[in-house]
């Protein structure tokens, strides 16, 4: 019998998890099968295109503990989709007329690599399913295992993708200071951008951890910082529906009131509205290998800060992003629990040959299994009818209603 091979690769974004499942895929391995050879690809699919990885020394295993404190991935990250060749080609990839998911197939095969892990989001792992497709209809002998990995928590059908409640309680920590800003000139309005294309999960999620965070809080009476400054008037995602003139009456009156005014943002809020506002003026929207449009690109936060800025009468007005911030850090208890079930689920499917990604199954009663790849998909919005987003816009006083 043939000696196995695992290797192991990040993609796409950042996540509170990648550091942290690429240690727990070491330590697992080296737990119940020490005498596999393990590698990673260095950058995500563009170490398996180019043959450029990194052999997972005895060092490296003896250490790989350390590898939960961080944040950031340790092997590397980038956004290369396989079947897309063109963009393989631009990037000096591949070679004008290869197709890159027989380029990837060859490294692996020509690597001895019977067993890889992919660790990324939808992309990544839609990627993987390709690839997975691939290998098995041209006869090499592979299984691949993928995690999930994004900040979003957006994949269909996981119930909950690795690094996304890190990233809530990071992101509340970031504005907690930023809320701070509201003292420093009078009619401040403070616009805070989260992550979330798609999904709002995470923009309503870093709003509880925000308001739970100062739930307790003594304060001084009759000076500034106080509940108020420090509470949420406004929360919008992807999935809710507004208007605008109401809500910026509604806010204008809060500004009023109190001084200030203080609202979350999804960076996926509006943001088809912003995009066909802009082509229509000629611009032309920058979009990555996925067709995905550049998002950073485009500011949704300094979008709805143009919107409401005027209408409220702010003096002042700012927008912060808690992103990179939220998805750089290492993963907090929560995360690392999950990450090990998943790493130890991975691990124990990719050596009795079951291909798929690892997770607690939404179409399965929530049951932590290795789903078939063509079930994966992005985009999953989130449900606003959840009892404890009733329960914060219920305490922020904003009424709402489904897009």
């Amino acid at each position: 019998m043939a000696k196995q091979k695992v290797a192991m690769l990040t993609a796409g974004g950042l996540a509170p998890c990648l550091s942290s499942a690429v240690g727990g895929l070491i330590e697992r391995y080296s737990d119940v099968a020490p005498d596999i050879e393990l590698i990673a690809y260095k950058s995500g699919y563009q170490g398996v295109l180019l043959g450029d990885s990194i052999a997972i020394t005895p060092q490296i295993r003896e250490k790989a503990a350390l590898l939960h404190r961080y944040g950031g991935s340790p092997i590397g990250n980038s956004r290369v989709k396989l079947t897309n060749a063109a963009d393989c080609v631009k990037r000096g990839l591949v070679k004008e007329g290869e197709n890159p998911l027989r380029v990837a197939a060859e490294r692996l095969a020509n690597d001895g690599v019977s067993i890889l892990h992919t660790i990324g989001g939808d992309d990544t792992n839609t990627t993987a399913a390709d690839l997975a497709a691939y290998l098995a209809a041209n006869g090499y002998n592979l299984t691949v295992v993928g995690l999930p990995k994004t900040v979003d928590n957006d994949v269909v059908p996981i119930k909950q993708s690795l690094g996304a409640w890190t990233a809530a309680e990071v992101g509340a920590h970031f504005f907690d200071n930023v809320s701070n800003e509201q003292t420093a000139a009078p009619r401040t309005l403070i616009i805070h951008e989260v992550m979330g294309r798609h999904c709002g999960w995470l923009t309503a999620a870093t709003a509880r951890a925000y308001l739970q965070r100062n739930k307790h809080n003594e304060y001084v009476d009759g000076l500034m910082t106080n509940a108020g400054m420090k509470s949420i008037n406004a929360v919008y995602l992807p999935e809710l529906a507004f208007e605008l003139e109401q809500e910026a009456a509604r806010l204008k009156e809060v500004m009023d009131r109190t001084g200030y005014a203080t609202v979350f943002v999804s960076e996926g809020a509006c943001l088809d509205a912003i995009v066909a506002e802009r082509e229509a003026a000629g611009e032309t929207v920058k979009r990555d290998a996925f067709g995905h449009v550049k998002i950073d690109t485009i500011n949704v936060g300094g979008w709805f800060q143009k919107q409401f800025a005027s209408l409220v009468n702010a003096e002042r007005s700012l927008v912060q992003k808690s992103g990179y911030f939220a998805r750089s850090a290492p993963a907090n208890a929560d995360d690392l629990r999950l990450i090990q079930s998943m790493t130890d689920l991975a691990v124990e499917s990719a050596l009795n040959k079951v291909s798929g990604v690892t997770g607690h199954d939404e179409g399965q009663g929530g049951k932590l299994r290795t789903i078939e790849f063509p079930r994966i998909k992005g985009g999953k919005p989130f449900d606003v009818s959840t009892k404890w987003f009733g329960e914060v816009m219920t305490t922020i006083g904003q009424k709402y209603k489904a897009a």
